[in-house]
């Protein structure tokens, strides 16, 4: 081998096994425009001989490599960079050498030597040997600059004591940082808050007892200085903290946006931070409430495959990661119930968004007593339930007093919940119709104005995530006095009444399609006449939603009416009158059954319940309705900041934006992020993307308390033979059979013929105007709180619901009954 030292970029496209994981680890972070020192690798196989004299040709490599970067009489950091070290198992954090202040060829030898050294310490070979890294140990070596450190430390991008993600701690000291890291003094420490603009804002300061300092020593080496000033005030100001700790969390997530928890070293040398090391946090504790630490965490897409069934791009995750916890905690805090601060509901895997079961199960069931199983049965899914202990006199009493506190404060929330709505809808309007902005200053505060409400519209977020309590209790009181049928029952009782703004959507949709028929279903919306007021209309009240509308690339029908238009001919042969007739029948033969077999004196409570659960399930949809016309014209404001990008060559297409976090966006803009450092982001990101596309995700997963991933779920094999059935959740009423049609998007919908059977793999309103010509639903994903079920209810659908692999189990064409009664689904005739 004639191996001369690797440059970062050579590095960087090595495998690991060549280089290590430190030196690939910097090499990544510099490609991604990091500010991190040039440096050089001598790769891992030169170890193999450390036993042995060092070689000369070793010795010449070195010499020239030194020479040809002007480092032969630089002070420089001599570093490890074993085969291993610094990856996601394991860290090897503090086993290995490094030496600092390194002078001279002679200098480099001897740190080389003494860094391979560090290979065989006993140390090193029990970590190994606990972490099961089997076969020869090989180090890399880093060769850098030695920076002039004024300040140096650590930082991590989580708070490697709990685990919690919304927490970012800095420890910091005077000089080098051997001081630091080898835990001969404390230093100061700062934590960091994640505020509502996703910045990062100092919370805490706690200045530690700067004792001593190192510093390099005359001829090499360092040299321990002693300070005086023990109790003396913080290192930075709060900008300087704050500065440092976007750049660690702007590292941490170009490096991994899904987990961005990382280890990473710093140096401050008067002028700017470096960044030197970079390694991720192996084992972070997992934050949960305490009766939950010894059980699997329980992963689930069984509600969230319904709204975003692919692969989410970074802004679509950037939103989640935190939106999830905005919607689901609400309640909660409403009641008084004692959340867990930092809790982290949501997660990414395979690319498609999950919510942690254990935590929603624990949170309802201590809260108010709802079961586990009933909680599954309203998200969807087939995942477990968490083991719980029945309560005793005094948890039933606390949860009343929760649940009381709720029905008493709800009424408010719901109050303003629909006020921010309103104003949602407004300022969606005014941003729509109001003028572009002229310079990047009025980008800014417009990118500000339109996100800034998804942040904190807690009464919104209230009626989105919250809107379930009625429905399930209906559902309860129904099962006893009809067991088994409480869900078919409630779904009967809800039918009809005021429509909810999708079902609204729907019935808007078939008046359009008449006045299209009558004009001739015209290729272009005229400009004038019934017609072409009625699609105005239309578009002003519903234009905002489109297919799959949750993820921020979607276009709206606003953007692509052609997908509107091409629904129409065949939605104006739907009969509306024999929809509305099927609606009162369905609620009047629930009602005449309640009445035969309900005592009087129970019906008023199951009435109040009725009309609590449809105005829950309406102000439901109209809250993802205002988020998603603030969705809208964020779409429009991003990209307008995507032109920005472009010209300053930092991407290569408008629709780039969507790979980039915001935070990364407003750093380019500012220039802290160097154009091709955003693109090489983007393109990994991309390559990401399309692997997580030819991935089926598993519908549920489990990690054991100590982190080892449980055996993961694949869909259950539906059964194919004729008279057997499927049995999922009924979330219609009524019984139909006919002809299967699966459609795995809604813009096939052209497919789909009177009378059919719609069968999906998922719903959101862009299917909506299916459901109207459709003798009944089935569907792969969802829940009874699930947006197909609402509508079908309230469209007087035979729906089942939460049927994993039944889109493989049938065929188009297949005759099949669809019994929104029983929950059953029964292939009649293939």
């Amino acid at each position: 081998m004639n191996g001369a030292l690797l440059n970062p970029e050579e590095v960087r496209v090595t495998d690991a096994t060549v280089t290590g994981g430190k030196g690939r680890q910097l090499a990544q972070l510099r490609h991604f425009g990091l500010p991190v020192p040039d440096f050089a690798v001598l790769p891992a196989a030169w170890s193999e001989g450390r036993g042995e004299a060092f070689p000369a040709a070793l010795v010449t490599a070195l010499h020239d490599g030194l020479a040809a970067r002007g480092w032969l009489e630089q002070p420089l950091a001599v570093r490890s960079s074993a085969v291993g070290e610094d990856s996601a198992a394991a860290s090897f954090a503090g086993i290995y050498t490094s030496c600092l202040n390194v002078q001279g060829l002679d200098g480099v030898v001897a740190a080389v030597q003494t860094v391979w050294a560090s290979l065989d310490s006993d140390t090193a070979r029990a970590y190994r040997a606990r972490m099961g890294h089997a076969g020869p140990a090989r180090m890399g070596v880093i060769v850098m600059p030695l920076l002039a450190a004024e300040a140096s430390g650590i930082g991590f991008t989580c708070d490697p004591l709990t685990g919690r993600e919304d927490r970012l701690v800095i420890h910091a000291n005077r000089g080098l940082g051997e001081t630091l890291v080898g835990g001969e003094t404390a230093g100061d420490e700062y934590v960091f808050a994640e505020d509502v603009e996703d910045a990062w804002r100092l919370i805490e300061c706690r200045p530690g007892p700067k004792t001593c300092m190192s510093v390099p020593a005359p001829g090499g080496g360092t040299r321990r200085v002693a300070l005086p000033d023990a109790a003396a005030a913080p290192l930075f100001d709060t900008e300087r903290a704050e500065a440092l700790a976007a750049l660690l969390r702007d590292a941490a997530v170009a490096m991994d946006f899904v987990a961005p928890f990382y280890d990473l070293e710093w140096v401050w040398d008067g002028a700017r931070f470096w960044l030197t090391q970079a390694r991720p946090v192996t084992r972070r504790p997992r934050h949960a409430y305490g009766p939950l630490q010894a059980q699997p965490a329980i992963w689930t897409r069984g509600n969230t495959c319904e709204v975003m069934p692919e692969p989410l791009q970074p802004a679509d995750w950037n939103f989640s990661r935190r939106g999830v916890n905005d919607l689901l905690v609400q309640g909660y805090v409403l009641a008084g119930f004692p959340v867990l601060a930092g809790a982290q509901r949501a997660g990414l895997f395979e690319g498609r968004l999950y919510l942690e079961a254990s935590l929603l199960q624990w949170e309802a069931w201590d809260a108010i007593g709802m079961k586990p199983e009933r909680l599954n049965a309203l998200m969807g899914g087939h995942q477990p339930a968490i083991d719980v202990t029945p309560p005793g006199g005094r948890e039933r009493l606390r949860r009343a007093l929760t649940t009381l506190r709720y029905l008493v404060r709800a009424p408010a929330l719901r109050r303003r919940g629909e006020a921010e709505i309103a104003a949602m809808h407004a300022l969606a309007r005014q941003v729509r119709q109001g003028p572009p902005p002229r310079d990047r200053d009025a980008l800014r505060r417009l990118l500000y104005t339109v996100s800034r409400p998804g942040r904190t519209s807690i009464g919104a977020f209230f009626l989105q995530g919250s809107g379930g309590a009625s429905l399930s209790f209906l559902v309860e009181r129904l099962e006893h006095f009809f067991p088994g049928e409480g869900e078919a029952l409630g779904a009967a009782l809800l039918t009809g009444g005021t429509p909810s703004v999708t079902a609204q959507q729907g019935y808007d949709l078939l008046r359009l399609a008449r006045l299209a028929r009558a004009a001739g279903f015209p290729a272009q919306v005229p400009a004038q006449g019934d017609y072409a007021r009625a699609f105005a209309e239309f578009m002003e009240v519903h234009g905002h939603r489109g297919h799959y509308e949750t993820y921020m690339h979607s276009a709206s029908w606003r953007e692509r009416p052609e997908r509107l238009l091409e629904q129409l001919p065949a939605l104006a042969e739907v009969d509306e009158a024999a929809l509305r007739a099927r609606q009162q029948d369905a609620a009047a033969a629930a009602w005449q059954r309640v009445r035969r077999e309900v005592p009087f004196w129970h019906r008023p409570l199951l009435r109040s319940l009725v009309k609590a659960a449809r105005r829950e399930c309406n102000q439901r949809e109209a809250a993802r309705s205002g988020l998603i016309a603030l969705l809208e014209v964020c779409r429009m404001a991003w990209r307008l900041a995507a032109d920005l990008l472009r010209a300053d060559g930092a991407l290569a297409e408008r629709d780039d934006v969507f790979f980039v976090l915001p935070s990364e966006a407003e750093r380019a803009v500012d220039g802290l992020v160097p154009p091709a450092g955003l693109r090489a982001r983007v393109a990994a990101r991309k390559a990401l993307y399309e692997a997580w596309q030819a991935v089926t995700p598993p519908e549920y997963l489990c990690i054991a308390p100590a982190g080892e991933w449980l055996a993961a779920p694949a869909w259950p094999a539906p059964p194919h033979r004729p008279g057997e059935g499927w049995r999922g959740v009924a979330t219609g009423t009524g019984r139909a059979r006919g002809r299967a049609r699966i459609l795995r998007h809604p813009s096939e919908g052209s497919r789909l013929q009177a009378g059919e059977i719609l069968v999906a793999p998922s719903t959101d309103p862009g299917w909506t105007p299916l459901f109207l010509k459709a003798a009944g639903l089935v569907v792969e994903t969802g829940g009874y709180m699930s947006h197909g079920a609402i509508v079908a209810r309230e469209f007087a659908l035979p729906a089942v619901v939460n049927l994993p692999g039944i889109l493989d189990g049938l065929q188009d064409g297949d005759e099949v009954e669809v019994d929104g009664r029983s929950g059953e689904v029964r292939l009649i005739r293939p």
